[in-house]
C-alpha cells in the first residue's frame, strides 16, 4: 500500500478524537463565565452581574452538542455521507467563531437579555445602567476551538472518502457477501466468522462467487 495512502486512511482516529476533544471543550465553555457587568448603585437588584456564555446565546450548547453527535456518526459513516459530515463539522467550528467574536466585539449586546432581567430595562438604555463590562477569556477560547473545528472539518472533507469503511456489520447485505467471498479467497478468519454468524458456510462458493469452491 503507498505510503500517502496508508496515512490519509491512519488521519481516521486522530481526527475524529481532534472533533470530540474540541467538542468537549466547547460545551464546558458555554457553561463558564463570558461577562461580568458592574452595574450602578440602585440600577438593578444586582451590582455584578455574571454571564455564562449559554447564557449570552443557548446556540452554544446546541452547537458543541452537535459536534459531538457527528463525530459519533462520523465513526461509522459511508465514504460520501463522510464529506456531509465534514462540511457541517466545519459550518460548526464557523458558528462556534462567530458567537465568540460577536462577544468580545459587543458584550453589553450579548448580555442584554441578563441585564434586562434585572434591571427590566432594554435596548440602549441598559448602556446607562453599566458602570464596566469584563470580558473572560472564554470567548477566545471558544474561537480557537471554532477555529480546530472547522480545519477538522475541512480536513474530514478532503481525506475521509479514503479512510476505511467503519465496519462490515453496516455494508449492504450483498456487499457485505462480496467482501466475506474476498475474504474466504486470502484467507480471512474474520470474514469466516461473520459468515457463520449470519448463517453461511464461508466454504461453500456459487460458480459466481470471486473464490473456486474448496
Amino acid at each position: 500500500m503507498p505510503e500517502t495512502t496508508q496515512k490519509n486512511r491512519s488521519s481516521k482516529a486522530p481526527l475524529i478524537g481532534l472533533v470530540v476533544v474540541a467538542g468537549a471543550l466547547a460545551l464546558l465553555a458555554s457553561v463558564q463565565q463570558w461577562i461580568e457587568l458592574r452595574l450602578l448603585p440602585g440600577a438593578a437588584t444586582l451590582e455584578v452581574l455574571s454571564v455564562t456564555g449559554q447564557e449570552t446565546s443557548s446556540s452554544l450548547t446546541l452547537i458543541a452538542l452537535a459536534t459531538l453527535a457527528a463525530a459519533l456518526v462520523l465513526t461509522i459513516a459511508g465514504r460520501g455521507f463522510r464529506r456531509v459530515i465534514g462540511v457541517l463539522i466545519a459550518l460548526l467550528g464557523a458558528g462556534l467563531v462567530a458567537q465568540g467574536v460577536s462577544t468580545l466585539l459587543d458584550p453589553l449586546r450579548r448580555a442584554s437579555g441578563q441585564v434586562e432581567t434585572v434591571s427590566g430595562i432594554s435596548g440602549e438604555a441598559q448602556a446607562t445602567l453599566v458602570q464596566s463590562i469584563d470580558v473572560s477569556v472564554w470567548p477566545a477560547v471558544t474561537i480557537a476551538l471554532g477555529a480546530v473545528l472547522a480545519l477538522a472539518g475541512l480536513a474530514v472533507t478532503v481525506f475521509g472518502g479514503r479512510w476505511k469503511q467503519g465496519g462490515r456489520k453496516y455494508e449492504s447485505g450483498e456487499q457485505a457477501k462480496l467482501n466475506r467471498a474476498a475474504g474466504a479467497a486470502t484467507g480471512d478468519r474474520i470474514s469466516d466468522w461473520e459468515a457463520l454468524s449470519d448463517g453461511d458456510d464461508p466454504t461453500d462458493f456459487d460458480d459466481e462467487d470471486a473464490a473456486p469452491r474448496a
